[in-house]
């Protein structure tokens, strides 16, 4: 079914028509961004983090609402278990206030008959730790991606490598731009997931570079135009992109749903990057270097003029 509508002029429609809708997928999570921004979770922001358990099954809501007449600022309450939670409150303007409230609200549940809480750990974290992380994140994925450009650069052609290049930023601005949207917690896990996108995406791009750049090479007497090359070189390796991208998909959405909420962040980052990983690697990575101009002449062997003369002679 897919390789029909790949065929053709048809096939190349819908390719130009899919980066033209990534281009305004970025454009929207880029104003997001600035708009919105990203919800820093504690791991950047520091504040206070507990972990208790209660002696029978709660509600999340009845127990979020009775904490919060207890507590005067800003907190967050994740559901770790049945009898198990998690509660995250962000750092206020002054320390005695934040561990005043602390206090006030472990002091309510753990004499609180029907909830009968115990605490197993409560640990502050400082903003500047939260600030040393963030830069260090952000600095292991500046050099990742200098190492994917490097490595790029060095084995495909330069019209194939900024695709690539594209595809993979386009990538982490879409996932990016889903959090600052939805606002959803960005944390340690989620940049790690950030990471692993960037492996993901540059695999899948290379996959389809590759097979672009050997049906270019066998190309030397131009019969086919580049636009049906690359069309033929995405049918040829279509069906292992969605099996690769299928079962992932389906690993990652057992994570998201099975593992819990600690994991929920990396798990629904990981889902989009590899959705739009595998959309970009066919919409960008393989249609950009056709606009730029790649065509089976730049995989034709190169032969100067004393080289020439050499094999022309008898």
């Amino acid at each position: 079914m897919l390789n029909y509508f790949l065929k053709g002029e048809k096939g190349t429609r819908l390719r130009f028509m899919g980066m033209l809708l990534s281009a305004i997928l970025v454009l929207l999570s880029v104003f997001t961004l600035t708009q919105k921004g990203l919800n820093f979770g504690l791991d950047f922001t520091g504040g206070y983090l507990t972990e208790f358990t209660t002696s029978q099954s709660v509600e999340l809501k009845e127990l979020q609402s009775f904490i919060a007449k207890n507590h005067n600022g800003e907190f967050e309450l994740t559901a770790l278990g049945n009898s198990h939670f998690q509660l995250r409150e962000a750092p206020s303007a002054s320390t005695t206030s934040t561990t005043a409230n602390s206090l006030d609200w472990q002091s309510a549940v753990t004499q609180n008959d029907d909830i009968n809480a115990q605490v197993l750990s409560s640990a502050y974290i400082g903003s500047q730790v939260g600030d040393e992380l963030f830069d260090q994140g952000c600095l292991a994925m500046f050099a990742a991606m200098i190492a994917v450009m490097l490595y790029l650069a060095v084995r495909f052609e330069w019209r194939l490598a900024v695709g690539s290049v594209v595809a993979l930023v386009h990538d982490l601005i879409l996932v990016l731009g889903l959090f600052s949207l939805l606002q959803i917690e960005f944390n340690l896990t989620v940049l790690a997931s950030l990471l692993a996108i960037i492996g993901y995406s540059l695999n899948d791009s290379i996959i389809v570079g590759d097979r672009v750049r050997e049906l270019l090479r066998v190309q030397s007497n131009n019969v086919l135009s580049p636009a049906t090359i690359i069309n033929n070189a995405i049918k040829s390796t279509l069906t292992r992109t969605l099996i690769t991208s299928g079962t992932t998909l389906a690993t990652v959405a057992s994570v998201w749903l099975l593992a819990g909420a600690p994991l929920q962040g990396f798990a629904i980052a990981l889902f989009t990057g590899i959705v739009v990983g595998t959309f970009s690697s066919i919409c960008i990575a393989a249609t950009l270097p056709e606009l730029l101009g790649l065509s089976a002449k730049n995989y034709e062997v190169k032969v100067d003029a004393h080289t020439q003369t050499l094999l022309d002679m008898p």
